[in-house]
């Protein structure tokens, strides 16, 4: 049975990215590099959605850094009602049915863990369906409050978080991974 993570990067106010801001809001250390080419070599099947596939094929896809290759090299399911097959980024195969249900079964049958690369809509259905079992975040030390784009929390379902694992890259980074349980509402209500 695979387990699934929801993955992201957020400034401190929970912004997946920033307007004019560089990509990890040019503060990528040494560290955090080497961290995410050890986590890139884990064989994992990689979830996401349109809007994520035509970002990330556009650039990884033509990338020869490590971390690009390895991404290249999974195997990406694509949830989506807009993009048209044939898919040309390498190991992409597009799925037009309803992702809670593709994925619950994927959980059952997949041997390999299971990640959501970005994918906002696609991770809030997945969490709010209770499939996922962990959720990490990179917190980088920036507000984006005026540049601020794709707030990463809006729509969420309550959830109450178990802290599993902590650790600091380049002395700036903060990654918090957690256990997710999904309420019905505020605790005592």
């Amino acid at each position: 049975m695979a387990t699934l993570m929801v993955d992201y990067i957020i400034s401190l106010d929970g912004y997946g990215a920033g307007e004019g801001w560089p990509g990890f809001w040019g503060m990528e250390g040494p560290e955090y590099l080497a961290w995410l080419e050890e986590e890139g070599r884990q064989e994992v099947v990689q979830l996401m959605g349109a809007t994520t596939y035509r970002l990330m094929e556009g650039f990884a896809g033509q990338a020869d850094d490590a971390g690009s290759q390895a991404l290249n090299a999974a195997r990406k399911v694509v949830f989506s009602s807009t993009i048209t097959e044939p898919l040309s980024w390498a190991n992409s195969e597009l799925v037009r049915g309803d992702a809670v249900d593709v994925v619950r079964d994927m959980k059952k049958n997949e041997s390999r863990p299971l990640r959501t690369l970005g994918s906002l809509s696609l991770s809030r259905s997945l969490i709010a369906a209770g499939l996922v079992d962990r959720f990490r975040v990179v917190v980088f030390p920036v507000i984006t409050g005026i540049t601020g784009r794709e707030r990463i929390f809006d729509g969420y379902p309550d959830l109450s978080l178990e802290l599993v694992a902590s650790r600091t890259f380049d002395g700036r980074l903060q990654l918090l991974e957690y256990v997710p349980t999904v309420l019905d509402g505020p605790p005592g209500t």
